[in-house]
Formats: structure tokens, sequence, C-alpha cells
């Protein structure tokens, strides 16, 4: 099947439909959601991974909305066919609907994002609904939610235990019939998260939760070999930290040896 000039919300479910994998990779930058979007990728997600990953933070919580929004609107200016998810920071949706729906709205006006991400299951579906009402796309998140990491007593894989499955189902259905077009499992066991997938008519979106779902997401930097830890559930496809190491050792030699800039890199008259 031609792939569509821009990916929307009913290119996801068709996806899901006729058994297409979905791809989706987080970015923060224009230079780096260009390369993704030529690549390819059918989802970008300027996710709140930005506070620890990008920021500098300990955790995503201290990450706010006025620093994810400079960041959030260079990626949607570099994408010219993947639709572009925005994660709401902590402590910007979950007082109320009314909150959720005024802060999806800064995001997508400010920015040019096409849908909103924020986390939980049942105890949300009432702001899920509210922004979904509004007019404005939704993704879910479900198992492990960063944004709850000291509630859950530290990143713990989820969908164990008696009810682990049944539970995690209950609330990606609330999710669905609270109008979400997606929704992304988060460090699942692979048999919770293919019990989801087979109950939702939406697509499921994997991030250490097995082969089963509709599609995968990773952070960038993981999947690019970035950085000095790497979870389990990741893959790295190339050593772009080990690339941006030695381009910089490269120059420090260079300039410290006079050998840069040479006479091509240097005007005359």
């Amino acid at each position: 099947m031609t792939s569509p000039k821009k990916v929307r919300i009913h290119h996801f479910r068709e996806m899901k439909q006729r058994g297409e994998k979905i791809t989706m990779l987080t970015a923060y930058d224009f230079p780096t959601a260009k390369a993704f979007d030529a690549a390819g990728v059918d989802m970008l997600l300027v996710g709140d991974s930005m506070g620890d990953n990008v920021m500098g933070y300990d955790s995503t919580v201290p990450l706010t909305i006025d620093e994810m929004i400079p960041y959030t609107r260079s990626v949607a200016r570099a994408a010219e066919r993947a639709f572009v998810v925005a994660d709401l920071p902590f402590g910007t949706y979950e007082v109320s609907p009314e909150q959720a729906v005024e802060s999806s709205i800064r995001m997508i006006k400010a920015t040019g994002a096409s849908a909103v991400k924020f986390e939980g299951g049942r105890r949300i579906a009432r702001q899920v609904k509210a922004v979904t009402d509004a007019g404005i796309p939704f993704c879910g998140h479900l198992g492990f939610t960063p944004q709850s990491e000291t509630a859950l007593g530290g990143r713990r894989i989820q969908g164990r235990g008696e009810h682990g499955v049944e539970e995690l189902v209950a609330d990606a259905l609330a999710l669905q019939e609270a109008g979400a077009f997606a929704v992304v499992l988060e460090m699942v066991i692979a048999p919770a998260a293919r019990a989801v997938t087979q109950a939702l008519d939406i697509p499921t979106i994997g991030i250490g939760a097995g082969p089963d779902t509709d599609g995968q997401v990773l952070v960038w930097l993981d999947a690019a070999g970035v950085g000095d830890w790497h979870p389990r559930f990741s893959k790295q496809f190339g050593a772009v930290g080990q690339a941006l190491h030695d381009a910089a050792a490269g120059y420090v030699a260079e300039v410290k040896s006079v050998a840069f800039p040479a006479a091509e890199h240097t005007f005359e008259s």
C-alpha cells in the first residue's frame, strides 16, 4: 500500500486492521525530527523523557510545559509526513478535566503538534473525554508510567500478578471509550500487552511490551546509541554517541595542531 503523504489518525486504525506495524520515535529538535521524518517514521513523540534525556533532570517530573513548547514547535516544523504527539508534563492535567483541556489547547496552539499524550487509565478517563470532546486527538500511556515512578515503587514491570492483565485491559478500554486514538504500553509483560492489543479497536504502541503490539516506540537516544545507559528492552541501531565523540575529538586535535582551518577553509581576499 502507498505510504500517505501526511499521516493522519485514521491511518493508524487502518494499519492495525491490515496488520502493518506502526513506527514511533521520540524527537526533541528540528534536525533530528527532520531525519526521522525523512526515514519514514510514522509518529514522532516529543516525550517528557526530554526531562532526563535532554534537560539533565533526575526524572521527568520537574519538566514544565514552558520548557516543552519550544522543543515541540521545532519538531512539528520538521515533520512533513509524520504525526506529531506531545506529552503533557506532570502537574498539567491531573487536577481536573478543565486543567487537562487548557493545557492541551495551549500545547496544540503554541506548537503545531497534532495530538497530546498523558499517563493513566481509568483515573484520568474524565480528563481524556474532556480533551477529545474539545477536538484534540489523544494518545494514552499505560503500564510503567514514569511520572508515577515513586508511587509504582520504581521502574517495575507491569501486568504481573493475579489481576494484572485484567486491570490493564480495563484501563485501556476506558481510554478507548474516552476517545483515545492509540495507547502506549510501557514495560508490560508480553501476555498482558497481547491481551490489551486484542481487546482494543485502536492501536497499541509498545516499549518493552513484546512483539505483539500494533507498533513500537523507543527513545531515539537509546535506539541510536547515545549516552551511557540503555534499557534492556531497547536495541541500539547505531553508534551515534561514539560518532559524536570521535568527531569532537578530531576537531580538538586538528585545532590544537593547527591542521584546521586549512587553505581550503580560508578566505584570502
